[in-house]
């Protein structure tokens, strides 16, 4: 079996962050978040990276990220999501849409540079940690597909996601006495208020509660190299049954096809659990916070002074 490669979706245009938040800096040296994820996925054992972009933000991306990282030990493959990428023959797309269709049409749009490798998936502009990455590689490591597919993810709980700066989007999880995935739902607005925290599911109209200890999947999963030809195979019916209901906003989203999976007895999903805090920056407010976190670590000694330095060639 192939090695476990890194898939990270960095195609996103920030609408609520304001900007390219998958390469605004983050680190002393200049460095985004996606650098600290490769950085702490090497040293778990990911030798090769697939980063997934979109033409639109190529330059910007290449000029600042990509420079760097020709210094980075892994082998870097880039893929792009483009909405007409992938579209079955004949498909007529919806002259309301203007973006893609979704986390789970990015990693479609990888197929090819993935290679049929099992592989990780995570977001450009979420810290996970150390122990995640290293959680991730040894399970897909090990990963073999029986009478049900071997998948996994790494949850966090929702208190230690949320934001004092808006509402997000998480995948809900629910898991069984053995840590098995149960049930994923996506809920695309959650956010804190003086309550606790709390959901919506029509724009505010009506809210629930929800436990801050609720396990939450921050689109860290691993997959076996089956999953590509499952999220192929389903997404001729998302274009064909949900597009028509919402043409400009509907999402094929990873945790749709995961839970459909668990629906139909073809995949079981680990659960893996990381001792280290998780730190994104959905708004520009969070930025700081992330920034004095990433200092203290590197002040700590868990990275060093300017990450790709060790490895520089000039």
């Amino acid at each position: 079996m192939k090695k476990p490669v890194l898939v990270v979706m960095a195609a996103g245009m920030g609408s609520r962050y304001g900007g390219l938040k998958q390469i605004d800096p983050v680190g002393s040296h200049g460095e985004a978040i996606l650098d600290y994820s490769l950085f702490d996925a090497h040293e778990a054992g990911f030798e090769t990276a697939v980063i997934i972009i979109k033409k639109a933000i190529e330059k910007d991306f290449m000029e600042t990220v990509g420079a760097r990282l020709k210094s980075c030990p892994m082998e870097i493959r880039y893929a792009y999501q483009e909405i007409e990428k992938m579209i079955p023959e004949g498909y007529v797309i919806p002259g309301e849409r203007a973006k893609p269709w979704g986390t789970s049409h990015a990693v479609l749009c990888a197929k090819n540079e993935i290679d049929g490798a099992p592989f990780a998936v995570i977001n450009a502009d979420d810290y996970y940690g150390k122990s995640a990455f290293k959680v991730i590689y040894d399970f897909l490591a090990n990963a073999k597909d029986g009478t049900h597919y071997d998948f996994c993810m790494v949850g966090y709980q929702l208190g230690n996601t949320v934001t004092d700066n808006g509402s997000v989007a998480r995948g809900v999880c629910t898991t069984n006495e053995e840590g098995y995935l149960t049930q994923v739902v996506e809920r695309t607005k959650i956010e804190k208020y003086a309550g606790g925290i709390r959901f919506t599911e029509d724009d505010g109209a009506t809210w629930t509660d929800i436990s801050p200890k609720t396990p939450v999947s921050m689109n860290m999963w691993g997959y076996t190299p089956v999953f590509l030809q499952e999220i192929e195979a389903r997404f001729p019916e998302f274009l064909n049954v949900d597009v028509p209901k919402n043409p400009a906003k509907a999402e094929f989203f990873l945790p749709r096809t995961v839970s459909e999976l668990l629906a139909e007895d073809k995949a079981t999903v680990k659960v893996l659990e990381s001792a280290d805090k998780w730190y994104g920056v959905t708004y520009a407010a969070d930025k700081p916070q992330v920034v004095a976190a990433l200092k203290a670590m590197a002040d700590e000694g868990k990275y060093p002074d300017g990450l790709w330095g060790e490895f520089l060639t000039f």
